[in-house]
Formats: C-alpha cells, structure tokens, sequence
C-alpha cells in the first residue's frame, strides 16, 4: 500500500496558499499541473512526489514538510568534517 500525503504536508500547503489569496486552481496552473492534483493533496488522498512539491514550494514561496523526512537538524559543514577526519575533499593535489 502506497503512503498517502500526511496531515501536516496537507494542512501546510492548504495554509501557504490561502496565504498567498490563492484557489486551488490557480496554484495549479502556476505550477503546471490540473488542479485535480492540488485537490488531492490538500484532501491527503495523493501519493507524495518529490517533483510536484517541489513545485509547490517553488510557485508558494515556502518549504514544506518533506514526507518520510525528518525534521533536518544542524548539519557540520563539509569544511568541519574534513578538519575533524584530516581528509581534504576532491580536487588535483596542489603544486608544490
């Protein structure tokens, strides 16, 4: 059985666009797709895909709670983890 869209994704898309005085037919055509879709996540009846909420993102000027993602914490830069292992990252090794 495939997941669903969760409550949270739903009810964070629903409130971005009322936000933005939106309908649901008009997030659906700024985002090129029928408003069939934006219904049915709005109503948590979709499957999730990465490439429509990402649009949604795009077109609502926010981010959304990803499913099956956790909430990303504080992330060590790549700078601060190579100081930490002693390793240096990609590239040709410098000229001496």
């Amino acid at each position: 059985k495939h997941d669903k869209v969760d409550k949270p994704l739903s009810k964070a898309i629903m409130q971005a666009r009322t936000a933005k005085k939106m309908t649901q037919k008009e997030l659906a055509t700024a985002m090129n797709e029928k408003p069939q879709v934006v219904a049915e996540y709005e109503s948590g009846k979709a499957i999730p895909n990465g490439a429509i909420i990402a649009k949604m993102e795009r077109v609502l000027k926010c981010k959304l709670p990803r499913p099956g993602k956790k909430p990303a914490g504080p992330k060590p830069s790549a700078a601060a983890t190579a100081a930490k292992t002693g390793t240096v990252r990609g590239g040709p090794p410098k000229r001496r």
